[in-house]
């Protein structure tokens, strides 16, 4: 029997998902972009649940330096390199990992590239756009290619996509309908979205749960908070909280703090 999901609210320490009664847990998990921000806390999250985290950045010195952060309390953070651009880094650590993990239970898609924010559609350079997508797109895909035959060997495996109401039609803030500005990111993370429900679709006898998730407007940097941007712990609750879905749970769906969102 499945338990309820527990969500948290603000406020509280974070999302919760218990895993099915009786059931195992995913033990490890890879996070891409992890040196700071979102995904240094989602580590932090994922690593008091007990789970051993790879974290993961181009430079393996500031992954190094963020996963001393997280030393403590019996955590196992270990840093990697990892340029999601590069489909080969990506093949090197998945056979790294392989022979050090046995294997991989889930993978977080946060690494991103962000664009001028008052760049429109009609006026953007393509060639920055389509360095952009290099990241916030194909570099989810082509990680997820190499990792997926040792996700698929797992008993809970789960994906998590980290995208953003900018690429939602149902976000009232910044969503794709309310200006023209940001484009670039807005349209790479409607795509990213886009590859969340192929993936789901073609994963789902699986037992793989494939998810998008949307921090919401966090304060990963100076003075986000005077434009009503949440703490980081908040927002990176819900990539924990995909992270964890308990068995059977949701796929192919786009949440922000465990509700669902449109995209």
């Amino acid at each position: 029997m499945l338990r309820r999901w527990r969500i948290r609210r603000p406020g509280d320490r974070g999302l919760e998902a218990p895993l099915a009664d009786g059931g195992g847990a995913p033990k490890t998990a890879l996070i891409t972009g992890a040196s700071h921000g979102i995904g240094l806390e989602a580590a932090r999250q994922l690593a008091r649940r007990g789970m051993t985290v790879v974290l993961t950045a181009r430079d393996l010195g500031k992954a190094g330096a963020a996963a001393r952060e997280l030393d403590g309390d019996g955590s196992d953070v270990r840093p990697k390199a990892l340029d999601v651009r590069d489909a080969a880094s990506a093949r090197s650590l998945a056979a790294e990992l392989r022979g050090e993990l046995g294997g991989l239970d889930v993978l977080v898609n946060n690494a991103a590239a962000y664009a001028d924010w008052s760049e429109t559609a009609s006026a953007a350079d393509l060639e920055a756009a389509r360095a952009v997508f290099e990241t916030n797109l194909f570099g989810a895909w082509r990680v997820t290619q190499a990792f997926l035959p040792m996700i698929r060997e797992s008993a809970h495996g789960r994906i998590v996509n980290v995208a953003s109401g900018a690429g939602s039609h149902g976000e009232p803030q910044f969503g794709l309908t309310t200006g023209g500005g940001a484009a670039t990111y807005a349209i790479s993370k409607a795509a990213l979205n886009a590859l969340t429900s192929k993936l789901a679709a073609e994963l789902r006898d699986t037992g793989i749960l494939v998810n998008s998730v949307d921090p919401g407007l966090t304060a990963t940097a100076p003075g986000m908070e005077a434009m009503g941007a949440r703490p980081i712990p908040d927002g990176a609750a819900s990539v924990a909280w995909a992270a964890t879905l308990t068995d059977g749970g949701p796929t192919g769906g786009f949440f922000r703090d465990g509700e669902p969102l449109p995209w």
